[in-house]
């Protein structure tokens, strides 16, 4: 009788022990769950975070591709004045000939604001909408047109 009470005691306190392993047991899991769905989420959130900077940076790398060809045609465009003003001793044609020269000055100086003002985004006048080439469209700016020509904003 006493062994079957000690084992019943013994069956007991192990029932205990055993349903004492579940409860903590189901909790840990639980929990683990929880924090496995937060792993996935993060995870996830962190893929997207990874696409939108790779998009961004190839957005950026064209950007800079642009940027980089704008200042290669602006360096060509500096050559093609720096060569200009190369041909021409300006200060000894000026003293020669001043009338000339103050409005060959004036015409280009007007031409190249009015490059500045399309730049600026300006409304195109009647004359430059119906020019048929870089030069006719504005000497100082040639280059301009094929700008505007392939953005549409000719018409």
């Amino acid at each position: 009788m006493r062994l079957a009470g000690l084992f019943l005691i013994v069956i007991i306190v192990m029932s205990g022990i055993g349903y004492w392993y579940y409860t903590d047991t189901q909790s840990r899991m639980a929990t683990l769950q929880q924090n496995n769905a937060r792993l996935e989420t993060a995870i996830e959130i962190n893929e997207q975070t990874i696409d939108a900077m790779r998009q961004s940076q190839e957005e950026l790398n064209q950007e800079i591709e642009r940027v980089n060809g704008d200042f290669a045609r602006i360096r060509r465009q500096n050559q093609v004045l720096a060569d200009k003003l190369a041909d021409h001793d300006i200060g000894l044609l000026g003293e020669a000939k001043p009338g000339l020269i103050d409005r060959i000055i004036d015409n280009a100086s007007e031409k190249a604001f009015r490059c500045f003002e399309i730049l600026s985004g300006a409304e195109l006048t009647e004359q430059e909408r119906n020019a048929a080439n870089g030069n006719a469209f504005n000497s100082e700016c040639p280059w301009l047109y094929d700008d505007l020509v392939s953005s549409d904003r000719m018409q």
